[in-house]
């Protein structure tokens, strides 16, 4: 399945934490918080402005994005958990 995000909406594949701490102590499942970084699998064309002209979204594909915990909508892409951020919930790129 694929999906084109519209507007200013972005389709991230959230990233998973490690299972184990920086200590080396393994965490299960339930001590395990939620993503809030991911990469952007895709971005909408933008929001119309009020002349109608489309304002770009300011991540594209491949970037690495911090989002709140609770922001967006999760949906189930074949198996594969995915994030739909509007784009002012995008809190900021993380570069490496």
């Amino acid at each position: 399945m694929k999906i084109t995000p519209l507007d200013d909406k972005i389709l991230v594949k959230p990233q998973e934490q490690d299972d184990k701490t920086a200590a080396g102590i393994y965490l299960p499942e339930s001590a395990k918080e939620k993503p809030v970084f991911g990469k952007v699998v895709a971005a909408g064309p933008g929001r119309a402005n009020d002349e109608g002209k489309r304002t770009a979204v300011g991540v594209k594909k491949g970037d690495t994005v911090l989002y709140g915990k609770y922001a967006g909508t999760e949906v189930d892409l074949d198996g594969t958990q995915h994030v739909i951020l509007r784009e002012g919930e995008v809190l900021g790129l993380i570069q490496k």
